[in-house]
């Protein structure tokens, strides 16, 4: 995690001299002379080294008094992706911050969640990322805003409260204070349009980016009815805190790096306040923040996984929008096919989901809730008796609030807890790591696919754990450009 003790100035100003692109939301520069801070890569000419200090957050450098750029535009670059790498408490604290916690449940409801009092945990922020959590929430409230007003023609109070602000004054105000701009003048002359429930934004990722893998990973395993997929896009229906919704995704081909990534994203959703939590969850699925530079780095003189990265730069973990649906899958993929884990959720979804408030292209319904399937009898679900229960045991945990997935607790605490429910192995808790809790260091060495991908490299699948050793802290990484030389493309589907 960078912190405000550890951003050193020298290697920060080298990264602005050079326009590094992989060090936009890592940290923000701050000029003195001008009042305004930047990304790195912001293409103004370099201030001199004197008249600059760095920030490990947008919000610490707005609240020491720094405005936006209006060039660069610094609080719309990928999150750092230090948060997932290190996985500490002020990471964990920012993946619920982005998600709306504070707005929804406050300081105190966060705290809650990462496992901290509320007077701990904003030490813990002011420390890592030199802002509390009230001050990092106001400022992506700020950034919702601003993409909202720049690329919808929703009006000004449907855009402060789809933004989490409690009132449209607060909006106003703090819309002023960052931009040292109006609403209107963010807008410029588009005007505002009628009320919907249809939102498009465009989602900044770090490049390079392999879009059509993702796409393909994704869409081999689209469950009927809440996924689906075509050529060069993707939509599912979302679970969200204050209803329903459904995103479509466009996502590009291939990206390179140097170039800006943009994954377009259309929101319907049943109430616009849940506008912020839909945003992060996608970005998570995207694993938007990924650092794919370093991970290419990292296995460039590797024998088995090196020529992979070569071959497809940029590849992605896919995360996904809802922890508690990607356990329950889990669980129906343990010791078969990704056909016969699809076919088995597509039936638990047309018995048990409950349909979306705005269905269409061929989504209609949620997924069943953890509540819902917890109340199940392990007879009635349509696979072997011990799966059944250990399925049930798995969702009653999950709705109790025993087990959380939304990446606020410890991993470590959280693999514990899953392997404590019988029938709950280590491949399924690796499983839901990797993809609920974007974990970027799990391996599964017994996974049936990952011996079917080393076998067909001409490597001894037995070899599988062994192998693994050499490519940490990515085998996450390790683990789906191996199973990508598996999957079929969407032209195949």
């Amino acid at each position: 995690m960078t912190s405000t003790e550890r951003l050193d100035p020298e290697s920060c100003y080298r990264a602005v001299k050079s326009r590094d692109r992989r060090f936009d939301g890592v940290f923000y520069t701050a000029v003195r002379t001008t009042g305004i801070y930047c990304r790195p890569s912001c293409p103004a000419r370099t201030p001199a080294f004197q008249n600059v200090t760095f920030h490990p957050s947008a919000a610490s450098a707005q609240a020491a008094g720094y405005r936006a750029c209006k060039r660069c535009l610094p609080d719309a670059t990928p999150g750092s992706p230090d948060w997932d790498v290190a996985a500490t408490a002020a990471g964990r604290a920012m993946r619920l911050i982005a998600d709306g916690v504070v707005d929804r449940e406050g300081v105190d409801g966060l705290a809650s969640r990462v496992g901290y009092t509320p007077r701990h945990l904003a030490r813990i922020l002011a420390a890592e990322l030199g802002a509390g959590p009230l001050a990092l929430a106001r400022a992506r409230r700020a950034q919702t805003a601003r993409v909202l007003i720049e690329t919808t023609e929703l009006t000004y109070a449907d855009i402060a409260f789809a933004s989490g602000f409690s009132s449209v004054r607060q909006f106003n105000d703090t819309i002023r204070e960052v931009y040292a701009s109006s609403p209107t003048d963010l807008r410029g002359r588009r005007g505002g349009g009628a009320t919907t429930g249809a939102v498009t934004m465009r989602l900044a990722v770090r490049t390079p980016f392999a879009g059509r893998a993702l796409l393909d990973f994704l869409a081999v395993r689209a469950i009927p009815g809440v996924e689906t997929a075509g050529a060069g896009w993707y939509a599912r229906t979302l679970s969200l805190p204050h209803g329903s919704g459904t995103v479509r995704l466009e996502i590009p081909d291939v990206v390179e790096t140097g170039q800006t990534a943009f994954v377009s994203a259309t929101f319907a959703l049943e109430d616009l306040r849940d506008t912020a939590a839909a945003t992060e969850r996608v970005r998570r699925m995207l694993d938007a923040d990924c650092d794919p530079v370093a991970v290419s780095d990292a296995f460039a003189g590797d024998p088995v996984i090196g020529p992979l990265v070569r071959a497809t730069p940029g590849l992605r973990v896919p995360g996904h929008v809802d922890g508690h649906e990607i356990a329950v899958r889990a669980v129906l993929g343990q010791q078969v096919s990704v056909a016969g884990a699809r076919t088995v959720a597509a039936r638990l979804v047309a018995e048990h989901g409950r349909p979306v408030a705005h269905p269409g292209e061929g989504l209609t319904h949620l997924f069943p809730s953890a509540a819902t399937l917890a109340a199940l009898s392990p007879e009635d679900l349509p696979m072997p008796r011990s799966r059944g229960r250990a399925l049930v045991a798995l969702c009653s945990a999950l709705a109790s609030g025993e087990i959380a997935l939304d990446r606020g607790p410890d991993r470590g605490a959280v693999r514990e807890a899953l392997l404590e429910i019988p029938g709950i192995g280590p491949w399924t808790a690796d499983y839901i790591a990797l993809r609920a809790l974007g974990h970027p260091d799990v391996f599964l060495p017994t996974d049936i696919g990952i011996r079917d991908a080393l076998a067909g490299l001409g490597r001894d699948p037995s070899t599988a754990a062994h192998l693994a050793e050499a490519w940490a802290p990515w085998r996450s990484y390790a683990q789906l450009h191996l199973w990508h030389t598996l999957t079929p493309t969407t032209k195949e589907h």
